[in-house]
């Protein structure tokens, strides 16, 4: 059965911040997933034997899989539905997420990581059609950055909830509490979401019709979308690396313990919900005050970019500093983030808006996995986070300037342009 229509016009904006509000807790949720082992690794440990080199191999696992399935999950949504195919990968994500609470060696953790990276890599292209659907062009990077900020709001509930949990409970419970919480949102999903077809007309027919029968190799035909993928590989790199490797870092390298991770963990996160509203506020207003789409979202994403360098003084400074140092980080980066996911929906129809955006995702996905076991190879053969730190603080100005040099304009997609990829 296909999404549903709403059949009232003027429903559509107050009923679609409501769905960008739903998809927010989605978002959040899935980022309380996935941080649940970085945060919980310590009590881990204590049960199950695992080195640097293995964590990392944990984090590239998880990130393999949620590339794959970032660019196929976008087709399926694109052919699904918005409405069916949420419904199919959070319930998967969840499940996964739970049987991380039963492994009993390493192998079993590496198998659950997998199976959570297989759902979780459609969310944000789910994410994204949403807007697509139901999201006017002058107000969707604020929507998307909306959304984004639901990453936050996970991250900055994993430190504390977490540590209270591991104190009281053991790690195990863990991975249960938060498989249990997606299985409710999908209840939630499921009884109150509906599609919206009425957002199409602003495309023409022969439009939808000709970004539908877009092939992956014609999509990665246009220059925007490559651009974009390695933007989003170099600025990803740095973001997973952020992600995964803060909690340890406080473990390893500043003597942190479970409570003191607990204590100042969040902030860093809580600083990215912030950027992500931010940027994308700053954009649409860019937008509404006469500057071209194109302009709007370069601007911005490169005011995102230009301070990312100053995490590389994190190893340098006395902790309470370098938790600023990462704050600001996180910051531009999820104002970045935000700003980059929200391309797709601006240039193409919604009937390609999730194949797009899951090539996107899944370039940023793949930078992931490999910088995360360059991370875990250094750190194991003498390097020190000093190293590591210096090359996350140049991905984002590389990303960019790629992006200055060899996209094209950000503008939807005319019929002429789709008449020359499709032949």
């Amino acid at each position: 059965m296909k999404d549903n229509c709403v059949e009232a016009p003027h429903r559509v904006t107050s009923q679609g911040w409501y769905y960008v509000a739903l998809v927010t807790a989605a978002i959040a949720i899935s980022y309380f997933d996935r941080q649940t082992l970085p945060v919980a690794i310590s009590a881990i440990q204590r049960n199950i034997p695992i080195s640097d080199q293995q964590f990392s191999y944990l984090q590239t696992s998880f990130l393999l899989a949620y590339a794959a399935l970032y660019a196929i999950g976008g087709r399926l949504l694109d052919r699904l539905g918005t409405r069916r195919g949420f419904i199919l990968i959070m319930l998967w994500w969840s499940i996964a997420c739970a049987l991380h609470g039963l492994a009993s060696g390493f192998l079993l953790l590496l198998a659950a990581r997998f199976l959570l990276g297989l759902g979780e890599g459609g969310a944000f292209p789910a994410a994204v059609r949403v807007v697509a659907e139901w999201i006017p062009p002058e107000r969707r990077s604020t929507a998307v950055g909306i959304i984004n900020a639901g990453t936050a709001v996970g991250s900055v509930l994993a430190p504390p909830l977490i540590g209270f949990i591991l104190l009281t409970l053991g790690w195990r419970v863990v991975f249960l509490f938060a498989g249990a919480a997606g299985v409710l949102w999908v209840g939630w999903w499921t009884f109150s979401y509906r599609g919206n077809q009425a957002q199409l007309s602003a495309n023409t027919i022969d439009v939808r019709v000709l970004a539908h029968q877009l092939t992956f190799r014609q999509m990665v035909g246009f220059r925007s979308v490559r651009t974009l993928v390695f933007a989003k590989f170099m600025s990803d790199s740095a973001w997973y690396f952020l992600l995964f490797w803060l909690p340890k870092y406080l473990y390893d390298a500043r003597s942190f313990d479970i409570k003191q991770v607990s204590y100042y963990a969040w902030i860093p996160y809580a600083a990215s919900g912030v950027g992500s509203l931010t940027g994308g506020y700053f954009s649409s207003s860019l937008l509404r005050r006469g500057q071209t789409l194109d302009h709007a979202r370069k601007i911005a994403l490169g005011l995102s970019a230009v301070f990312m360098p100053t995490v590389m003084l994190v190893p340098l400074v006395p902790v309470h500093f370098s938790i600023l140092l990462f704050s600001v980080a996180f910051f531009c980066q999820q104002s970045w983030s935000g700003l980059i996911m929200t391309i797709p929906a601006d240039i193409f129809p919604l009937s390609a808006v999730g194949t797009v955006s899951g090539l996107v995702g899944f370039g940023g996905a793949i930078g992931g996995a490999i910088f995360g076991v360059v991370a875990g190879y250094l750190l194991a053969h003498g390097f020190g986070y000093g190293t590591l730190f210096f090359l996350v603080g140049t991905f984002h100005i590389i990303g960019f300037l790629a992006i200055l040099l060899f996209a094209e304009k950000i503008q939807p997609l005319r019929q002429e342009d789709l008449r020359r990829i499709t032949g």
